[in-house]
């Protein structure tokens, strides 16, 4: 059995948040938050195209926002938003933006 490597977080997530449709479609899908915060905090964005990954590799060295999109089991589109100043991190449905 071969261990997998550790991947190390590229910033602080803040204070972690969840809007009550993100909680409702996790629960539903019956997948934990964790799964994406540690895909996010460490550089997967998930089912972003080539220019909004750029972005967010801008955003690590210039301290912008990050964004990062996942598909739950459900097909539900669950969105990860860091701030800027790396207070919060949010999740929550592209329609509660």
């Amino acid at each position: 059995m071969t261990e997998q490597p550790q991947q190390r977080p590229l910033f602080f997530l803040g204070q972690i948040l969840a809007t009550p449709g993100a909680i409702v479609a996790l629960v539903e899908a019956q997948q934990r938050p964790e799964e994406f915060l540690i895909r996010h905090v460490t550089g997967d964005w998930g089912d972003l195209v080539a220019e909004d990954r750029q972005e967010n590799e801008r955003s690590l060295k210039l301290g912008l926002r990050i964004f990062s999109s996942y598909r739950l089991s459900t097909g539900v589109k669950l969105w990860i938003i860091t701030e800027h100043d790396r207070s919060v991190t949010t999740l929550l449905l592209p329609s509660e933006y």
